[in-house]
């Protein structure tokens, strides 16, 4: 399909917001941005909370397209997971049916898949049809998300990639993130591919750059025409000399969502 012209970008003031913000309009988009807290530097952004159905529906007016980014992104208590991330990511669904919305970009995450055991040597990469097994509230609002896209798919002809996004930092920071770090350059050629690729209906895909190292399988990624080229071995001598090899009998080690598994960071606000 032809690349949209105006996208919609939730939680442009996030940290993968801010590095979108500063890749996407490469590739000729025109972001309209949106975050529950002003975002720096851009008067024109819109400062709503996706509680506010008024705001949320001029925000999708006239776009042709989202990434929907917003919400909380560690472990919460969940009655405010289910406000931010459950209740949220409804509220912008519905705005898009009502204003003709056809093709999202959610951010889903590996935590929805956070229990699963990662491989090991020798093991296949594991397949993004693996059945989710959420390791926190925040991992099962994802899965909720990846179901909601395809109900809406289904129901009302809106396509979706979900994509389960790993760690989108300038540089992998620990031994796990080796497997599944998506650099900033890479991420943005994945959400370009989710944003154009025809006939998507509802799509999952894992988001993680070509790692030496990876523990998933990129194959519904690059059937989108994402060609990642970047990976996070140059970073791998000095991360284990610091930290170690991943322990196997350690269990925030033996399972794709890390720490999240066993005492997940808790979001701050």
């Amino acid at each position: 399909m032809p690349a949209p012209r105006t996208v919609l970008l939730t939680g442009a003031a996030g940290g993968l917001g801010t590095l979108m913000r500063g890749l996407l309009p490469e590739y000729g988009y025109t972001l309209r941005l949106l975050d529950v807290r002003p975002v720096e530097g851009e008067p024109d952004a819109i400062t709503a909370d996706l509680a506010d159905l008024d705001a949320l529906r001029e925000a999708v007016r006239g776009v042709d397209a989202i990434i929907h980014l917003a919400g909380i992104s560690l472990e919460a208590p969940f009655e405010k997971i289910l406000k931010a991330n459950i209740e949220g990511t409804y509220h912008l669904y519905e705005a898009a049916r009502e204003k003709g919305v056809r093709r999202i970009v959610f951010a889903s995450s590996n935590h929805a898949v956070g229990c699963t055991p990662r491989p090991r040597d020798g093991d296949p990469l594991i397949p993004v049809d693996t059945p989710r097994r959420p390791d926190t509230f925040y991992g099962l609002s994802k899965s909720f998300g990846e179901d909601l896209a395809q109900l809406y798919w289904d129901k009302h002809g809106i396509e979706t990639v979900s994509v389960r996004i790993g760690s989108c930092f300038p540089e992998p920071t620990s031994v796990r993130m080796l497997s599944l770090w998506l650099s900033p350059a890479d991420g943005a050629r994945l959400f370009h591919a989710a944003l154009t690729a025809p006939d998507v209906g509802h799509t999952v895909v894992y988001g993680s750059s070509a790692n030496t190292r990876l523990w998933w399988d990129l194959s519904t990624a690059r059937a989108l025409g994402y060609e990642p080229r970047d990976d996070s071995e140059p970073y791998a001598a000095q991360l284990i000399a610091e930290q170690g090899e991943l322990d196997p009998d350690d269990p925030a080690h033996a399972c794709l969502g890390g720490h999240f598994v066993t005492d997940p960071p808790i979001w701050p606000h």
